[in-house]
């Protein structure tokens, strides 16, 4: 199985952390979470990964290609501008009939083994690993019709959403709708199938999930990592 890890972005709002450091090299415990990812990927029997770089590449190459303990073929494409989510995909040669997509700063215990098998059982373009998210208003919210007559009334709900978790499974056919050297994102992707009736699958999940993009999903991350490590660690 192949897999491609999207590690070019600039982290903004891990500034000033990602001043320094790209944000897949942010360490959680004793590893970065990109070598969380790369450890979990190998053990799911992944044997081509692909990482797309950009902001601060060479300090990505040098960490993995210095590091004797993964074990793992990785191959490197970089994008010279910012390409987006999907973008980077174009520069990838060689890319499977069916490959994982993710983002390289996720902690998740997801089985991605049994997400690349759900999805090959679909027949789908593309499937999405996706998580509850849940909203709660600290308001009591109304509901008025046309003519601005109150018809509901909720004290403080909470709304329920399910959200891309930045994993997915694409069918290689998916790079027909992904112009080549321009942004592009996950966003117009899903835009672009939906409006052209393919079929895109959702891969509900409820165990563990957690994008370290902001400080505070990162402070957790660390706690949450320690106390949990056999859950993440093959």
């Amino acid at each position: 199985m192949q897999a491609v890890i999207l590690a070019g972005g600039k982290g903004r709002r891990l500034l000033p952390y990602t001043t320094v450091l790209p944000k897949p090299l942010m360490p959680i415990g004793d590893y970065p979470i990109i070598e969380v990812i790369l450890k979990q990927l190998k053990h799911s029997g992944f044997t081509r990964i692909s990482i797309c770089t950009g902001y601060l590449h060479e300090l990505i190459h040098a960490y993995l290609d210095s590091n004797r303990n993964l074990d793992i073929k990785l191959d490197y494409t970089h994008e010279q501008e910012p390409l987006g989510t999907i973008g980077p995909l174009c520069l990838i040669p060689d890319l499977d009939d069916t490959f994982l997509v993710m983002n390289g700063d996720i902690l998740t215990d997801i089985d991605y083994r049994k997400l690349v098998e759900t999805h090959n059982k679909s027949g789908a373009i593309a499937t999405v690993a996706t998580y509850q998210r849940d909203v709660n208003i600290d308001f009591g919210v109304l509901e008025r019709n046309e003519t601005n007559r109150i018809t509901a009334f909720r004290e403080k709900p909470t709304f329920h959403f399910d959200v891309s978790m930045g994993i997915y499974v694409f069918s290689k056919r998916i790079l027909e709708y992904v112009p080549s050297g321009t942004p592009f994102g996950f966003d117009q992707l899903m835009y672009t199938l939906i409006d052209k009736g393919e079929a895109v699958n959702s891969f509900p999940f409820s165990g563990y999930w957690l994008d370290i993009g902001r400080p505070d999903d990162y402070a957790r991350s660390i706690e949450e990592f320690e106390r949990l490590k056999d859950r993440f660690l093959p």
